[in-house]
C-alpha cells in the first residue's frame, strides 16, 4: 500500500517531503466529500424523509437555530449506517498507510458526532473521531472552517498535522496544516491549495462523469414504458390528436425520470445492499444527493408545464395521480406484500388512462381489463426476477422488500395466471361488437392469442432460468424473440384492418 505523501512516483503527488514523512504529524481526514464520497447530512435528511416523514417539519424548523442545531435534529431521528456509505478508497488507503508508519489518524468533521461515530466504528482505522456536538466541539457550534482549524491547532499544534479536505472552506484549515491534501478538488481549489503548500497532494474522486451519472440515474431507457400513452389512440384507429399524445409522452418521460431520481434517493440503503443496484449513481456516490433532489424537482416542474400548455386538464389530473401513486409506492407501498405488485400493475395502466385523457379517446373497458391482467403478470415477473437474484446470491430476503425466496412459486403462479387471463380478455374482445367497426377481418385477430400465450409463458420461463433483468419491459425491448412476436402481432392487426 503506497502513501502518496512519501511516494514521489505517484502521478498526483508530484512533490514529496524531501526528509520523508514526519512520524509525529497527525493525519486528519474530513468526512463529507473526502473520506465519504457523498454528504452524510444530505443522506441522513433523505433517511428522515424515507423512514420518519412525520419528523421532517420539526427538523426543518431546527434549521432556523443554526447548522449545529439542524444537524443535531437530523441525527436525533436518523444516522446513516457507517457500513452503507460510499467511501473513497484512495483516502482509506491513505489512512492505512499512515497507521502503518506509526502515525496517528484522526477523523474530524462538521457532521454530527453520532454520524462521525458511526463511520469511525465501521472503518476502525481512527485513533479519534470528532464531530459537531462532541466532547471536543462546543455544543451548538458547527465544527467547520476556522472553528475546525482552531480545534486542530489546539490539539496538535501549528503545522502539527496533515489535513485532507475537499472544499474551499477547508482553506482555513490548510493554512495552519503541515501538509495540504485535496480530494476531488477542481482546478481552482487545487491552485489555491498549491499556493499554501507547494508539495500539496491531490487525490482524485475516482468516479466517472457527473453528467453521465446523472443521465444514467434518470434512466432514459425506461421511457419505453411511456409509449403506452399512444395505445388508446392506436386501438381506436384515430390519429387526429397525435400532437397531444406526443406531449403526453414527453410529460410522462420527464415525470418518470423525476420519480426514478427520488426513488433511488429513498432507496439508498436497500440499493447499497443489493449486488447490482449498489452501482447506481446515488448509491455509489457518483452523483450528490442534493443534486438529485434539485434535478428531480426541476423535471417534475417541467412535466407539469408541458401538461398544462399542451394537453387537456384531464391529462394533468391523471399525471398528478400517477405521481402521487409513485410517491406512495417509493415511501411505503413497495414494502407491502402483494400491494406492491398491484400498485406496479396500476402504474402501467395509468399510462394508458393518461393517453386516453390526453387525446380525448374513449377508453374501452376491454383495454382496461386486458392491461390490468397483463401488467399484473409483468409486475409479478419483475418481483420473480428479484427473488431469483436473491436465490443466486444466497439471500433469504432483500432489503426493503416483503418477499422471501420461498415465495417464488406463488409469484410464478401469479405471473402465469394473470397473463393467461389477459389473453382470455383479448379473446372475448375479438367476439365483441366493438371489434366489427374497427376491423374488416376481425377473425385474423385470433392469431394474436397463441403469440401472447407463448410470449407470457416464455417470459416466466426465462425469469425462472435467471435470464430476466429487473424490468420485463426493458427486457422485452432487448430480446430478439419478444421483438419478433411484437412485429407479428402488429402485422396481424394491420392485416385484420386492411384485408
Amino acid at each position: 500500500m503506497l502513501n502518496p505523501l512519501s511516494d514521489p512516483m505517484r502521478p498526483d503527488a508530484e512533490f514529496s517531503d524531501q526528509n520523508g514523512p514526519d512520524m509525529r504529524a497527525v493525519l486528519v481526514l474530513d468526512l463529507d466529500g473526502t473520506l465519504c464520497r457523498s454528504d452524510t447530512l444530505h443522506e441522513a435528511l433523505v433517511g428522515v424523509v424515507a423512514h420518519k416523514p412525520l419528523a421532517l417539519p420539526s427538523v426543518l424548523v431546527a434549521l432556523l437555530q443554526g447548522k449545529a442545531a439542524f444537524k443535531k435534529a437530523v441525527a436525533d431521528h436518523y444516522v446513516v449506517p457507517g457500513a452503507l456509505l460510499p467511501y473513497n478508497q484512495d483516502v482509506v488507503d491513505l489512512a492505512h498507510a499512515a497507521r502503518a508508519e506509526g502515525r496517528k489518524v484522526v477523523l474530524v468533521s462538521a457532521s454530527d458526532q453520532r454520524q462521525v461515530n458511526a463511520v469511525a466504528d465501521h472503518l476502525a482505522i481512527f485513533d479519534e473521531a470528532i464531530g459537531t456536538g462532541g466532547a471536543d466541539g462546543a455544543d451548538g457550534v458547527n465544527l467547520g472552517g476556522a472553528r475546525k482549524a482552531d480545534l486542530l491547532v489546539e490539539r496538535f499544534g501549528e503545522s502539527g498535522f496533515d489535513y485532507a479536505g475537499d472544499r474551499s472552506v477547508d482553506l482555513d484549515v490548510w493554512t495552519r496544516a503541515r501538509r495540504v491534501i485535496t480530494v476531488a478538488a477542481d482546478n481552482g481549489l487545487r491552485q489555491k491549495a498549491a499556493a499554501l503548500d507547494a508539495q500539496a497532494v491531490h487525490l482524485p474522486r475516482g468516479t466517472g462523469s457527473l453528467g453521465k451519472g446523472l443521465l444514467r440515474a434518470m434512466r432514459p431507457h425506461q421511457w419505453l414504458k411511456n409509449f403506452l400513452v399512444f395505445l388508446p389512440m392506436a386501438a381506436a384507429h384515430d390519429t387526429s390528436l397525435v400532437g397531444q399524445a406526443v406531449a403526453a409522452f414527453v410529460a410522462f418521460c420527464l415525470l418518470a425520470s423525476s420519480v426514478y431520481l427520488f426513488n433511488d434517493l429513498v432507496d439508498l440503503e436497500a440499493d447499497r445492499e443489493h449486488p447490482r443496484k449498489r452501482f447506481r449513481p446515488f448509491a455509489a456516490g457518483d452523483v450528490p444527493v442534493m443534486l438529485g433532489v434539485m434535478v428531480g424537482a426541476g423535471l417534475l416542474l417541467a412535466a407539469v408545464l408541458v401538461a398544462v400548455i399542451f394537453t387537456p386538464p384531464a391529462f394533468l389530473a391523471v399525471l398528478l395521480v400517477y405521481y402521487l401513486a409513485t410517491f406512495l409506492y417509493s415511501l411505503w407501498l413497495k414494502r407491502k406484500l402483494i400491494v406492491d405488485v398491484l400498485t406496479l400493475a396500476g402504474l402501467y395502466t395509468l399510462r394508458i388512462i393518461a393517453g386516453a385523457a390526453a387525446t380525448g379517446v374513449l377508453l374501452s373497458p376491454w383495454m382496461l381489463g386486458f392491461s390490468m391482467f397483463l401488467f399484473l403478470s409483468l409486475a409479478a415477473v419483475k418481483r420473480q426476477a428479484e427473488l431469483m437474484d436473491q436465490l443466486r446470491d444466497g439471500r433469504e430476503k432483500a432489503a426493503g422488500r416483503a418477499y422471501q425466496t420461498e415465495d417464488l412459486p406463488v409469484l410464478r403462479g401469479m405471473a402465469l395466471s394473470a397473463g393467461y387471463a389477459a389473453v382470455m380478455v383479448f379473446a372475448l374482445y375479438i367476439n365483441s361488437a366493438d371489434v366489427r367497426g374497427l376491423y374488416n377481418r376481425p377473425e385474423f385477430l385470433w392469431l394474436i392469442c397463441p403469440l401472447l400465450l407463448y410470449w407470457i409463458s416464455r417470459m416466466v420461463m426465462m425469469t425462472h432460468r435467471g435470464y430476466m433483468n429487473d424490468d420485463p419491459i426493458v427486457y422485452t425491448a432487448r430480446d430478439r424473440i419478444s421483438l419478433i412476436i411484437i412485429l407479428l402481432c402488429i402485422a396481424v392487426v394491420i392485416t385484420a384492418t386492411l384485408a
